[in-house]
């Protein structure tokens, strides 16, 4: 287990499907607060963690496979949303999770969020959504174009990394510096990792998203979402429709804050955090 550049946050490793998952975590004890990526790693919940744990929380921030620091690879059929949601399962039955927990999503992360929230695989007695895809919002187009095979072959590892650094760059909005926007990429420069990008890009559909939302107006859990108003990827506005739409739900909106808040506003959000999941 090695120490990240956050203090009392460490990453550390368990098998799922015979492959290692990584993962980091904060705290020993407490409830546990499960924290899940879309298209970048688990990197966007690092500046929330620290605090999540000193309120007597534990956050764990799990890499998707073949993302961030964790093995495997992703394919067409294992990168949608179903599919991600039911590894996420596994990974927490491999780390022995039992009982209610609550889960935040991030980007598509949250598609796999809401996932679990309405059809169980774990139990999920909260739910926070940041600047999350919800009902037709994605893929954007940055995205959907990978869902195009010729693109995808004719795609250089030299171009896929120029475009991901600029939605990275666009994403931290103000928090952006080079040694973030580096420290956001590093995985990219794995082959491996660049593929299961492109086939989460590939997997990613609407519909995964809009089937949810009957069951999510009946669900009565409660429902926080976190948005960075900025944000040219996931509208604010689908916020604001989410929050109208669907019961035992709030909307907190960050200004002058991207695609990735946390890095922006993680004093705040952290606190929003603490107080909903220990409510």
């Amino acid at each position: 287990m090695s120490e990240t550049a956050e203090t009392r946050v460490s990453r550390t490793e368990v098998q799922v499907d015979g492959e290692t998952a990584s993962y980091l975590t904060a705290g020993q004890d407490g409830p546990v607060v499960l924290l899940l990526h879309g298209t970048y790693w688990s990197r966007v919940w690092l500046p929330v963690m620290g605090r999540l744990a000193e309120a007597g929380l534990r956050p764990i921030a799990v890499d998707l496979p073949g993302l961030g620091r964790s093995g495997g690879e992703l394919t067409l059929e294992t990168a949608t949303v179903p599919a991600l949601a039911d590894w996420v399962t596994r990974f927490a039955s491999a780390l022995g999770l039992s009982g209610s927990i609550a889960v935040a999503g991030h980007d598509i992360g949250g598609g796999v969020a809401q996932h679990l929230l309405v059809h169980g695989g774990v139990e999920v007695h909260g739910l926070a959504l940041v600047n999350s895809v919800t009902y037709d919002s994605w893929p954007v187009p940055g995205v959907a174009r990978f869902r195009d095979p010729e693109v995808v072959a004719a795609t250089t590892a030299e171009e896929m990394l120029a475009a991901r650094r600029q939605a990275v760059a666009t994403a931290l909005a103000g928090a952006a510096t080079e040694q973030r926007i580096a420290d956001y990429l590093d995985p990219w420069t794995d082959a491996r990792v660049r593929r299961s990008w492109m086939a989460m890009a590939g997997a990613a559909d609407s519909r995964y998203t809009l089937d949810l939302v009957p069951a999510l107006r009946r669900s009565q859990a409660p429902k926080l979402l976190i948005w960075g108003e900025d944000d040219g990827f996931q509208k604010v506005e689908y916020a604001e429709k989410f929050t109208s739409e669907i019961p035992h739900s709030t909307l907190m909106r960050i200004p002058d804050a991207g695609h990735i808040p946390t890095e922006n506003a993680p004093g705040r959000i952290a606190r929003a955090l603490i107080d909903f999941f220990t409510a």
